[in-house]
């Protein structure tokens, strides 16, 4: 299942119902939420171990935000790799 977060803050539960090897991908304002400095840093950082998590890359330019105030394996990705994110997930569940 791919997840469209676009929520910030980001509720908990949301987090506590992504699946192991799920795709996440925070965007928009979301993206303030995947900073080393966060507040959920601790979880996401969990999560990494069983999925994949992503922010576009134009939302953290915007926002100006450089790589590397992102937690560390964070996935930056572009437009295309979102579409092929949505190609290659049947379900898309998105939290706005």
């Amino acid at each position: 299942m791919l997840h469209l977060i676009f929520q910030s803050p980001i509720e908990a539960a949301i987090l506590e119902r992504i699946d192991p090897d799920d795709v996440v991908v925070f965007l928009e304002n979301a993206v303030l939420r995947v900073l080393q400095n966060s507040n959920i840093n601790a979880v996401l950082k969990r999560q990494l171990s069983n999925n994949r998590l992503c922010v576009l890359a134009d939302d953290i330019v915007i926002r100006g935000i450089a790589k590397d105030e992102l937690i560390e394996e964070i996935e930056v990705i572009d437009y295309a790799g979102l579409v092929e994110l949505t190609v290659n997930n049947a379900v898309i569940q998105s939290w706005t």
